[in-house]
């Protein structure tokens, strides 16, 4: 790789992969020392294309759900099934993993600027800004920089759009899915709320937990299902449907952390 060798975002690889390593081995132990991170479904990993796979998950935090997904990946392309275990496997980072953030989340101090270099696809939010709700068109630069980090390898995103469990999934997503038709695999995260502040970057308790669950693609007629459908299967395989809150709401969603548990295992099964 040459030194100042640059993916299509302009990023030069070399800066950024020595910006995995380091903040990669400072973010380890909130995963496997303070916190204990559970990994089911790693394996799907090593199967998986060089590019054109969007990963879709809910969201709990801004930046510890990434962090966490970026180690998972990183260790399964190494060899390691459902561990993290020793974090030399950061040395060679797969540098083709992006992720979608609000632009204004980014921008907001230091850390999130360093973060958006590792890697995010910075989108203006059309239902949202600043705290207020808003009704704004979907910039098509978006979208295009959405394609562009797809053809160059893979992308996370989190259909929700907020970190407020069981809110409706944006149809923008669907409709990201259907222009681009890539692999679509689901990821399932818990615990990161309870250990982490909002932002993802304080430990707010230790001793937590955390789940990081990646299921097998979805299937999707790219020609044929419609934008309800496939909203609907993700709203399903990233259990966010409606039918997981059964008699629990989302006001009293972390003291009904068994009840959801007992019901995501019964989905699952």
């Amino acid at each position: 790789m040459g030194l100042f060798k640059r993916n299509p975002f302009g990023h030069i690889l070399f800066i950024k992969k020595w910006m995995i390593r380091i903040f990669g081995v400072i973010s380890h132990g909130r995963y496997q020392r303070f916190n204990d991170l559970k990994i089911e479904g790693s394996e799907i990993i090593r199967d998986l294309p060089h590019n054109n796979v969007l990963f879709v998950a809910n969201h709990q935090t801004y930046f510890a759900d990434v962090a966490a997904m970026l180690h998972v990946f990183n260790a399964s392309l190494k060899g390691r099934v459902d561990t993290l275990k020793n974090v030399g496997y950061l040395w060679n980072p797969k540098l083709n993993i992006y992720y979608i953030a609000a632009s204004e989340t980014m921008k907001d101090g230091l850390l999130p600027k360093i973060f958006a270099y590792i890697g995010s696809i910075s989108i203006q939010r059309t239902w949202r800004s600043e705290g207020k709700d808003i009704n704004r068109q979907v910039k098509m630069s978006d979208i295009t920089n959405i394609g562009t980090a797809l053809n160059d390898g893979w992308v996370i995103t989190f259909p929700q759009g907020t970190t407020t469990p069981f809110k409706p999934i944006r149809r923008g997503t669907a409709h990201i899915i259907k222009t681009y038709k890539p692999i679509v695999i689901p990821v399932v995260i818990d615990g990161f709320r309870r250990s982490f502040d909002k932002k993802g970057l304080l430990i707010k308790k230790r001793g937590v937990l955390q789940s990081l669950v990646i299921k097998k693609p979805l299937d999707i007629d790219y020609e044929n299902d419609d934008f309800a459908k496939i909203v609907s299967q993700m709203e399903m395989a990233i259990e966010q449907h409606k039918s997981f809150l059964k008699v629990v709401s989302v006001k009293d969603y972390q003291k009904s952390e068994d009840e959801l548990n007992k019901q995501r295992k019964f989905w699952r099964d």
